[in-house]
């Protein structure tokens, strides 16, 4: 997969790996990333699906609705590649956190559905309900930050809320941040994002 790796000047501080949003690529969330973590090591994947020459993570039927099997295909390719990239760049695959925003962040969704605790903690930005329907394995242990819009014109806040209850019922620590910037990322979420991982970097 194409992807950027930067090693970080502090061993202490877990890899970021981040997952963008449809049509970015493994840059666009390089300046988050420094944001979040200063001198943390960062793994910036592209998405290996286009949808009209724009990189996504897994193919959709419509706008809101997931084409589920190449969603799971696509969860267990990253996944692969993750255990690759480790191997290859030598981080620590047992303190990994996922950042991800929207299309990015339903695919680091959809890891944690799939594979529990592979991240410690993620950072889940204007994200969706990957998958109903299925057993999630058990999420102790991991924290996850969700920003959502109140207005966000893509995403119901009920369906924030129904990924908030999924998460908890499998035992993950879910703190949610409500801005009012529809499904754009804003300073104010970035800054909010920030201070939870440190809280939670103790």
């Amino acid at each position: 997969m194409i992807h950027v790796y930067h090693k970080g000047t502090d061993a202490n501080q877990p890899t970021l790996v981040l997952f963008h949003g449809t049509g970015g690529n493994e840059q666009d969330l390089l300046p988050l990333a420094e944001l979040l973590a200063p001198g943390a090591s960062v793994l910036g994947i592209r998405g290996n699906v286009l949808e009209n020459g724009m990189p996504r993570y897994f193919r959709r039927l419509a706008e809101g609705v997931f084409d589920e099997e190449d969603l799971i295909f696509r969860t267990h390719e990253l996944k692969q590649f993750l255990d690759v990239a480790a191997a290859q760049y030598g981080f620590d695959a047992d303190n990994l956190v996922a950042v991800g925003y929207s299309n990015g962040a339903n695919i680091a969704g959809s890891l944690l559905f799939h594979y529990g605790n592979l991240f410690r903690s993620a950072v889940l930005l204007h994200p969706m309900v990957p998958l109903r329907g299925l057993a999630i394995p058990s999420l102790n242990g991991v924290s996850v930050f969700i920003g959502a819009g109140t207005n966000d014109p893509l995403i119901r806040a009920e369906e924030t809320r129904d990924l908030e209850q999924l998460l908890q019922g499998a035992g993950a620590e879910v703190t949610s941040h409500w801005g009012n910037q529809g499904h754009r990322l804003s300073a104010a979420e970035a800054e909010a994002a920030r201070d939870w991982l440190n809280r939670n970097s103790k």
